[in-house]
């Protein structure tokens, strides 16, 4: 039976969502969950990495449960909260089709990034939001986050794995790259079809430095469509990993 997942965590304490060496993932934590039930070793597939320090909503994962176990997808819920941290929690659990992938399954996805605007950040928003005591022009950064509706290439803002090729595809659709107002600043709300590695956060720390007054808005949009030698390069501005959030990740229903 093909189970999918819906986790939410505080990834403050971890190193991030994929296995490693280490041990301290979320993925880790969570097939360590299943371990205990099971008594078998399960491996969790995922809609994406997060990196360090990055949060979720609604991460979205599948695994195979093991004949072994007759379990209905409703208990698996309190079965593996009880064996997680409390800053990760399995949120809704349902049985899926053989075929579904997590990843491969996703048609697209939200992501939100919160920026902390106040002179003082409080204790409480700590490593969940960005902190710009130097103000900016919410009108600019509303500008410049049209730059990137539409499809366009975006290499420009990925930052490098160390897997790509000549033939590895830069081309996103976003579909939605609105600014809201929330109580002490502002959240920034990304949606598309999909996302490069760091790309929310390339994509943030540009448009914070045009709203800065840092960049001029012809400079940013320039970066976006380059031809594969990047002409005007790669942008340098990468905003933290602290307020940004995996809102949501959507299938086909």
């Amino acid at each position: 039976m093909r189970l999918k997942l819906t986790i939410a965590y505080d990834g403050r304490p971890y190193s991030g969502w994929q296995s490693q060496p280490g041990g301290n993932t979320i993925q880790d934590i969570i097939e360590q969950a299943i371990e205990a039930v099971t008594k078998q070793q399960v491996r969790i597939h995922s809609s994406g990495r997060t990196d360090t320090g990055v949060h979720a909503n609604a991460q979205i994962a599948h695994f195979d449960a093991p004949n072994t176990v007759d379990m209905n997808p409703y208990n698996w819920v309190p079965a593996l909260n009880t064996k997680l941290p409390a800053t990760i929690r399995v949120m809704d659990c349902e049985q899926v089709a053989d075929d579904f992938h997590a990843r491969y399954s996703a048609t697209g996805k939200t992501y939100h990034y919160e920026l902390c605007m106040q002179p003082v950040m409080p204790p409480l928003q700590a490593g969940l939001a960005w902190h710009l005591p130097r103000q900016l022009d919410p009108a600019t950064l509303e500008q410049a986050l049209t730059h990137y509706i539409g499809t366009h290439c975006f290499k420009a803002f990925a930052a490098n794995r160390g897997n790509e090729t000549e033939s590895t595809d830069y081309s996103r659709t976003i579909t939605e790259a609105k600014l809201t107002t929330i109580d002490g600043g502002y959240r920034i709300i990304y949606s598309g079809n999909g996302f490069l590695y760091k790309m929310v956060r390339l994509l943030t720390g540009a448009a914070v430095q045009a709203a800065q007054g840092r960049l001029r808005l012809d400079d940013h949009l320039a970066l976006l469509d380059q031809p594969d030698d990047l002409p005007y390069g790669k942008s340098p501005y990468c905003a933290p990993a602290d307020g940004l959030t995996l809102f949501q990740v959507n299938y086909m229903t």
